[in-house]
């Protein structure tokens, strides 16, 4: 390959270089520091803060976290499912019921847990 092949793409990647330093002079420069009390202090959705900010968060938080990605990486192999289904017929038919009924087994598990309940009252433990 010839280096004038690569031209376009340093073209663009000096464009990109230009755009973003004028961006970020032109704040510098257009941009005025307003520091007051009111602009320094964290917003936290109109609410008053109030406590530390490092507090600690319940385990819950991140099981919910872990499973909304679970499910998320569920949905990403569905896809590819979908638009070669055709090929795959009665076989990919029944591939994707194991593997729908393997995700679903540890939704199932996970609620059983009480991994999405998050009502103070009782724990997982007093659940069985």
């Amino acid at each position: 390959m010839q280096l004038l092949d690569y031209a376009p793409i340093a073209v663009l990647a000096l464009l990109a270089l230009v755009v973003s330093g004028a961006i970020i002079l032109l704040s510098f420069v257009a941009g005025r520091p307003r520091h007051s009390t009111t602009a320094m202090t964290p917003y936290e959705c109109g609410v008053p803060t109030f406590g530390n900010a490092r507090e600690r968060f319940s385990v819950k938080f991140y099981l919910v976290g872990m499973v909304f990605i679970l499910f998320d990486i569920e949905a990403i192999f569905l896809y590819p499912w979908v638009v070669v289904f055709g090929e795959l017929k009665l076989f990919g038919f029944i591939e994707m019921l194991i593997f729908i009924a393997l995700v679903l087994c540890g939704f199932f598990y996970i609620w059983k847990k009480g991994a999405l309940d998050w009502s103070p009252n009782e724990s997982p433990e007093e659940q069985d």
